[in-house]
């Protein structure tokens, strides 16, 4: 300002003239084109001293000089000018709460930067606001010093020293007009604390910041208007800080109100349903007491339901109307269910090996019919279920310039559908794995079930080929077959020394009866031959002594299976319950019945569903049609190890065979399975991806049981120790904690497990795990 006074007074008393040039004198590295185009005046004009002094504050306005003075050779104008340094170099210290580099790049859009003209009034600007940024955080005691350092040659480095300050504690919270609650209540919901505890204070939220007062103040008038409080209002608050800024005091003000219940409900507007049907989604009735939690969730039910109808863009607010005798408030629901939206495109981001033909065929929501909310929500799911996806996110979108068209697109997170399994590596129950094979729930992207492999191991040599196509038919029918050769010595495992050689082939084919449950059946062809060694145990003896070493059987299957978990792969939500029945058909040389019933059951606690409780039980129950012949002891339940009592040798857990010469016995399994298990699901800590890894903390219980004990060789009768019968006594129980994680190859699960009541008999194993096989 004193700049501009003196170039007014310079020409204050001039006689105005017609300029005939101007010429500009002191420019260094201002170009003189950049003069001419922020001053106003041109040759030929005739000015006066009003208009060159307002000339001269236009050119000082551009921020480039420090000085103007305007002067007159005759009728030649001369603007002589001193230009503002540049800045050569900015040094930032001193700041840790703000990143470095997010620094220089508010100062950069502020014009504080190297090459930049230096401007005072902007350095000032910068640590006013530097101050208050950091005092909202609640460090109040924070000061920004700059200092500027001439360089030669019209540059200058600036120095910017930040010290931060500590964050002022919180000493006292106040609540003042509260009659129907008490301050501890109250307090309760707040984020912040002002009582830190003499051991654990560290963790609590006593330091100050200004955004979480206001989410507290939000919270606590959520909470009085949750319990009727229709007219509660905060009618102020003050913080108050000490002296020596460290310490910070806030009292809130309120004004409580009356206590309000709902009277009269009404509903405005085109409901597009029935009325009564609107009034079963309310989450309240007239006489409850008011919730404004309650209203906004009744208004998103029916929100949601107008979008089943195909109204999304539907609008419905409750808007409450208090009656004079300030008791009650009466509710009316407007409706604006505006045009009915139709899909314009369903489109798929994400899914770089899954063909958009597997996606799209498990689509509710078609392109071109009336938009559902409910059906792109429940298309969501399907696909999630699919497992081959490690997410399914939905976002629907207006059309440009169409109020009644919108599109839907679904971005997808691929995962490994696929499985080594006992395949390739290592298996803690089979040993060392030789050969190679192909577990592939999405063969190729195309959404078929493909298992196809050689392997041998310590146990068991197997060569198997197997396809499903889920979609054999356009409304979901599906088909598989499969073919096998399986050779299994028990010599070396935990199980009754025997072997198997077993050749066979199978068809199966499955119905959706709806969007979550599928029947299906099937059948198949086996031929099976046993060999028995000299420490087989003489239960197995027996049965082929009376039964014959080779069996051919033609087995039929039925299942139903109903399928709402939230996802396919590590399910957190939802419940899967299945039943099956296997028979093998009369006539073959193995008849007998096998059934099974399997129900999982989720109950998530948070909104995310990364914690949940999750319940799971199956039972089994088999035996031969012909009560005179004995059930087939190779198709007995087996239970023990991962997916069933973990803690337990994998399938030791059942009734013992008659103890041999050497004193060992084995188990044989049993007619009867009993298996039950609780856990615990929660969130990987320091794991980004929570989808990846499940942790869990679990008990599980279960056993297998003979109806009937097997008869054994008359020789052996004097060592029979077999007592039939389910006893609740004999189920063995466990605890531990196991973790699920997604690997590129597989899902890889462990367990470290301690049995509760394990007996001296039984083969206990702490540490478990397996490749291809979750919870």
């Amino acid at each position: 300002m004193a700049t501009l006074l003196t170039a007014c007074a310079q020409v204050a008393h001039a006689a105005p003239f017609t300029v005939s040039d101007i010429r500009v004198e002191g420019l260094q590295r201002v170009s003189a084109a950049s003069v001419f185009n922020a001053f106003p005046v041109n040759a030929r004009d005739r000015v006066d001293d009003s208009e060159l002094a307002e000339a001269a504050r236009q050119l000082f306005a551009t921020g480039l000089f420090e000085d103007i003075q305007l002067a007159r050779e005759g009728d030649v104008l001369i603007i002589q000018v001193e230009e503002r340094p540049t800045i050569s170099a900015l040094n930032i210290e001193g700041n840790s709460q703000i990143p470095d580099e997010d620094l220089r790049a508010g100062l950069k859009q502020a014009g504080i930067s190297e090459g930049q003209v230096l401007q005072l009034s902007t350095i000032d600007e910068m640590k006013r606001e530097l101050e208050g940024l950091y005092q909202s955080q609640g460090r109040y005691s924070a000061r920004i010093d700059t200092e500027l350092t001439p360089v030669g040659q019209g540059r200058v480095r600036v120095d910017i020293n930040i010290n931060e300050g500590a964050v002022a504690k919180i000493r006292q919270i106040n609540i003042v007009g509260n009659e129907a609650y008490s301050d501890e209540i109250l307090l309760d919901e707040f984020e912040l604390e002002d009582d830190p505890g003499l051991f654990f204070g560290w963790f609590s939220a006593d330091e100050y910041s200004r955004e979480a007062l206001a989410g507290d103040l939000e919270r606590l008038r959520s909470y009085y208007l949750d319990r009727g409080y229709v007219n509660f209002e905060i009618t102020s608050s003050q913080v108050s800080i000490s002296p020596d800024k460290s310490r910070i005091f806030i009292t809130i003000n309120v004004n409580e109100g009356n206590r309000y219940r709902v009277g009269d409900i009404s509903f405005v507007g085109d409901l597009k349903v029935a009325e009564a049907e609107a009034r079963e989604l309310l989450q309240f009735e007239s006489g409850d007491i008011f919730s404004r939690s309650d209203v906004v969730a009744s208004s998103e039910a029916m929100r949601s339901r107008l979008g089943a109808e195909g109204f999304a863009f539907a609008e419905v607010n409750g808007i409450p109307e208090v009656r004079s005798d300030g008791e009650t408030v009466d509710l009316s629901f407007q409706v604006a269910p505006g045009r009915r939206a139709y899909v314009r495109r369903i489109q798929f981001v994400g899914n770089t090996t899954t063909k958009d033909e597997v996606l799209r065929r498990e689509m509710i929501q078609m392109e071109s019919a009336p938009a559902s909310t409910e059906a792109i929500s429940q298309s969501r799911q399907r696909l999630e279920r699919l497992g081959f996806f490690k997410q399914v996110q939905v976002q629907t979108e207006p059309v440009p310039g169409e109020s009644d068209q919108l599109d839907v697109t679904y971005t997808v997170e691929e995962q490994p559908s696929g499985s080594l399994s006992a395949s390739l590596g290592f298996s803690q129950s089979a040993g060392v794995i030789y050969g190679a094979s192909l577990s592939q729930n999405n063969f190729l992207g195309s959404g078929n079930r493909v298992n196809i492999g050689a392997q041998k191991s310590d146990t068991y040599t197997s060569v198997n080929f197997g396809f499903t196509d889920p979609y054999w038919t356009l409304d979901g029918i599906s088909r598989g077959y499969n073919f096998y050769y399986r050779a299994t010595d028990y010599e070396d495992s935990d199980i009754s020394t025997y072997s198997t050689d077993a050749l066979g082939a199978g068809i199966n084919f499955g119905y959706p009866i709806n969007e979550l449950t599928r029947m299906n059946f099937g059948a198949n062809i086996e031929k099976l031959e046993i060999d028995t060694y000299d420490d087989t145990p003489s239960e197995i003896k027996r049965y082929v002594l009376d039964e014959g070493d080779d069996a051919s059987t033609l087995s039929a299957t039925g299942s139903w299976t109903r399928n709402d978990l939230n996802r396919g792969i590590m399910p957190t939500a939802g419940n899967y319950q299945r039943l099956s029945l296997e028979l093998g058909v009369p006539g073959s040389d193995a008849e007998y019945y096998k059934a099974r019933a399997q129900a999982k059951h989720f109950f998530p606690f948070n909104e995310e569903q990364t914690w949940s409780l999750k319940f799971s039980g199956q039972l089994g129950y088999a035996d031969a049609i012909n009560s005179s012949d004995p059930y087939p002891f190779y198709e007995n339940f087996l239970a023990g190890g991962l997916g069933s009592v973990r803690g337990f040798t994998d399938n030791t857990l059942g009734q013992l065979t008659t103890e041999r010469e050497d004193g060992d016995d084995e188990t044989l399994g049993g007619n009867v399975l009993l298996e039950g298990s609780m856990e615990l699901i929660f969130p990987m800590p320091f794991v980004e991806d929570k989808r990846s890894v499940q942790p869990s903390l679990f008990v599980d219980a279960g056993n297998t049981f003979l109806t009937e004990c097997y008869d054994v060789l008359s020789e052996d009768e004097d060592r029979k120790k077999c007592n039939s019968g389910v006893e609740f006594s004999d189920i063995r129980y466990s605890v531990g904690v196991g973790v699920s994680w997604l690997t590129p190859v597989g899902p890889l699960t462990f367990s470290v497990a301690e049995p509760l009541n394990d007996e001296d008999e039984d083969d206990t194993q702490v540490f478990q795990f397996s490749l291809g096989q979750t919870f």
